[in-house]
């Protein structure tokens, strides 16, 4: 078999290159190809082996809290209690189905990975071109490469003609890169700097090529990221891993108190088969049914709510996410910029700085900028070009000119291609005075070369301050020809130049990103950039955006990065904000380091080669307008308007739903907790069983159900995005909540024992009044616990209408439960007299007022969590 993975094929002479892949200078011969198609295989990425559907739904089935609530529904089913049972089922069902749908979308982003390819390829075989489909393609094939062509496959350069490349998708850069076919010394160089190499899945801009194709498939730079995408796993979010913890401790927890309830009864002498009901109920009580329902829909809710604000929820669990990210990785071409180049600086003859008041219509500077470049314009009215030049035109058009117009004034009758070596194009036009005017562009060091005096010392230093600034420079010159030279070679017409002036270029930032990364700063959220682009512009971009303090942070390169451990990188990663030349791997080393310390990682991305860290991240973020269908299916979230900013708003978004979710936490446990209490002390205390099997199962129902439900619709409070976020290592129970959920319990457990005390004593309908004080405390309860700091009455009672709406028909339903006859012999209730009802009400508020009385205790510091 043809073994076609070697090592730095760009350091290699293009003949030694030849004779390693066993081809000629014309390529394979038909029967060569088709021998090693046999060996290596077709040019395709090929799929690991993915689960089954069935193994996918299975999955969805292992969770803790689902094993927990099945149960559940199967001791209710078993006692009696078949629409308990089908509810719990019901929501055990879709929240699986929901699991499952997401994952099923997740594996379809290696699907669209292997769309990103050319169907067709044209090459060389047998001395002739021949179109092939892009499949068949080998090691040693001859390929050729044209303008508008996406590459098929990676392939070392051995001739070009002013060959320029797009290899954003791949590498993050927003220029395109000029190629030529020399071979390169240094070693372990970036994807980026391998300039006699080009990549399956980058975009041919300009000029054209050919190259012997070095590797195919999944032996691919392509081939390599689908099979990080693949093998990466998916970080389970904190919300995840929180609820996986909190189903084992409740199971744990249930079953021992349910053992010590129904040990105790028989102790003392209670029916076996009451006391196995009481505590069979008190397990299903205990388990909180509705969380699974609760979640889903406040993340449902969440997500509808952020896509009217341009963020595209594709997996529920993002929503949470983004509550507790504490680092956003993002990339810089397209998220934090506008991936559109743009002219910032010109500079006049005199290297002075040029205002575009300056600039007549036949100053051949201004002429320079809008003529020389190979700009065309579609139907539709876009710009197609080289990226820098296209800039370059717009700016003409923001100096108040039409280069189009110029173009017919000033028709170019003849051109001198850029090529590599002399750094250099030139373009001869007709001037309405019949003068031939010639217009060069290139780099300073080019056009320098060949121009009359000038002040170079003053050049360096404006060269010098334009690449302190990031900024890609091109110079610009001219000569006048009384009439159409009789050669149009360069060396003849590219000297004695005179010097026009410099022009520099930026992928400039988003007008909004600043103030987002101000606003992810106070949120307690760490921004860093991760580009494939060169450091010098990555570390003035950051500067711009406040991402680093100054131009002189530090910034750690690809290359610097391949000779840290894990540990080093581990121990750096707390401090740098700014990565740039890093390739797609390297991504997934710093957020896999960044997880290490203790981050909860937002990734943020629009190319190819961000596609497995957005993978690997707690939450992956790709752009909506620029983002290759790759990114988009491997994130977890789109920004619909590519916006940086919208992040800010997303984030917000998923802290008030995760802060709903611990409220519902908060009440639905503090509410099972104190029946728990009742049922678990009574014995203890020489009280009768105060309550029925039918009564835990009601209250465990009505109070979880459209109460918890409401809560989810809870509007932010103050100040949500001043706070630190939360840890992705703190419990769902942390900052107070466990301490709430027992004092509460056991205020409300013994609420109702000293209510069945006094009622025996009076000779009342103990059992009935402790059903209600039991079912009341809880929904007056949810009203309490919407602030974890404010005041209800400050909030507004009416300030969240579906759950006050809540409360007053489960207050009614309660009501009718007492008074009404059949419901009276179906939940073994008795009519209670006015005395009775009020005493009632009167106790069913002491959690209320003990509830508002702990949060004026927190506004004043009195306390704290």
């Amino acid at each position: 078999m043809f073994d076609e993975n070697f090592t730095e094929i760009y350091q290699l002479d293009i003949s030694d290159l030849t004779k390693k892949l066993k081809t000629s200078p014309d390529g394979l011969t038909a029967e060569a190809a088709a021998d090693r198609l046999r060996d290596v295989g077709l040019n395709r990425l090929r799929e690991e082996q993915k689960r089954s559907l069935v193994q996918m739904m299975y999955e969805q089935y292992r969770n803790p809290m689902i094993i927990l609530l099945l149960i559940a529904a199967l001791v209710s089913g078993v006692i009696g209690e078949l629409m308990d049972a089908a509810v719990i089922l019901v929501i055990v069902v879709l929240n699986s189905l929901i699991g499952f749908i997401q994952e099923y979308r997740a594996e379809k982003a290696l699907a669209a990975l292997k769309q990103l390819a050319a169907p067709i390829a044209t090459v060389r075989r047998d001395g002739r071109l021949q179109r092939i489909p892009a499949v068949e393609l080998v090691p040693g094939d001859l390929l050729l490469l044209d303008a508008g062509t996406v590459v098929p496959a990676d392939l070392r350069l051995s001739e070009v003609h002013s060959l320029k490349v797009d290899e954003a998708a791949l590498t993050g850069e927003s220029v395109s890169v000029e190629k030529h076919p020399e071979p390169l010394q240094q070693e372990k160089l970036p994807l980026g700097d391998r300039r006699n190499m080009v990549y399956r899945g980058t975009q041919v801009t300009y000029g054209r090529g050919s190259g012997l194709v070095s590797a195919t498939g999944m032996n691919t730079e392509m081939g390599k990221i689908a099979h990080l995408l693949d093998t990466t796993e998916k970080i389970r979010t904190p919300l995840q891993k929180r609820l996986a913890r909190v189903g084992r401790n409740i199971a744990l927890v249930t079953l021992v108190i349910c053992a010590i309830v129904f040990m105790a009864g028989l102790l003392r002498g209670d029916d076996v088969m009451l006391m196995f009901l009481t505590a069979v109920s008190l397990a299903v009580a205990a388990v909180p049914e509705a969380l699974p329902a609760v979640v889903t829909i406040s993340l449902a809710l969440g997500a509808r709510t952020l896509v009217q604000k341009n963020s595209l929820i594709r997996r529920l669990p993002a929503v949470e996410t983004l509550g507790s990210t504490t680092c956003i990785c993002s990339d810089k071409t397209g998220t934090l910029t506008l991936n559109r180049m743009t002219v910032e600086q010109l500079y006049d003859a005199q290297l002075h700085p040029l205002g575009g008041d300056v600039l007549q219509k036949e100053d051949p500077f201004l002429l320079a900028l809008a003529l020389n470049n190979d700009i065309r314009m579609n139907e539709d009215g876009e710009l197609l070009g080289d990226p820098t030049e296209e800039a370059l035109y717009v700016k003409v058009q923001q100096l108040g000119y039409d280069p189009q117009q110029l173009k017919e004034e000033y028709p170019r009758v003849a051109e001198i291609p850029f090529s590599s070596e002399r750094q250099a194009m030139s373009t001869l036009h007709r001037t309405p005075s019949g003068d031939v005017l010639l217009l060069c562009k290139g780099s300073f060091e080019a056009i320098s070369a060949r121009c009359r005096r000038f002040d170079s010392l003053l050049a360096e230093s404006r060269i010098a301050e334009m690449a302190d600034d990031g900024l890609r420079i091109l110079a610009f010159a001219c000569h006048r020809f009384r009439k159409f030279p009789k050669s149009l070679h360069a060396e003849v017409l590219e000297k004695n130049l005179e010097f026009l002036g410099l022009s520099g270029a930026l992928d400039p930032p988003r007008e909004e990103t600043a103030a987002a990364v101000q606003q992810c700063r106070q949120a307690g959220i760490t921004p860093v950039m991760i580009t494939g682009d060169h450091p010098l512009t990555a570390v003035q971009i950051a500067a711009r955006i406040g991402l680093i303090g100054s131009a002189d942070a530090r910034v750690v390169s690809g290359s610097e990065l391949a000779t840290l451990s894990h540990e080093q990188l581990v121990e750096m990663a707390g401090e740098v904000r700014v990565y740039a030349r890093i390739a797609p791997e390297q991504k997934l080393r710093i957020v896999a380091a960044l997880q290490e310390r203790g981050e909860a990682v937002a990734m943020t991305g629009d190319g190819v080669n961000d596609a497995p860290a957005l993978k690997r991240a707690e939450i992956g973020i790709a752009m909506g307008i620029t983002g290759t269908d790759v990114a988009k299916e491997a994130a977890e979230m789109v920004l619909l308007d590519d916006n940086f900013a919208t992040i800010v708003r997303a984030i917000r978004g998923g802290r008030v739903i995760y802060a709903n979710i611990r409220k519902f936490f908060k009440y639905t446990l503090a509410s099972n907790a104190g029946e728990i209490w009742t049922i678990f002390l009574a014995p203890f205390l020489g009280l009768p069983m105060p309550l029925l099997p039918i009564h835990i199962l009601w209250i465990n129902l009505m109070t979880d159900g459209a109460p918890g439900l409401a809560l989810a619709m809870e509007p932010a409070e103050k100040r949500i995005m001043q706070q630190a976020p939360i840890s992705p290592r703190e419990s769902l129970f942390g900052r107070g909540m466990w301490q709430q959920i027992l004092w509460v319990g056991l205020l409300m457990g013994g609420n109702c024992l000293l209510t069945q005390k006094i009622a025996i004593a009076q000779g009342w309908h103990w059992q009935t009044m402790v059903f209600t004080v039991l079912c009341y405390s809880q929904l007056f309860n949810s009203l309490a616990i919407r602030s974890e700091r404010q005041s209800l009455f400050v909030q507004g009672v009416a300030s969240n209408l579906p759950l006050l709406l809540a409360v007053v028909v489960s207050i009614a339903v309660q009501l009718g439960i007492i008074y009404v006859a059949p419901l009276q012999s179906l939940f073994h209730t008795q009519a209670l007299g006015f005395i009775e009802l009020v005493f009632c009400l009167a106790m069913s508020t002491v959690v209320f007022f003990a509830v508002e009385a702990e949060k004026l205790l927190l506004r004043n510091n009195w306390i704290r969590y």
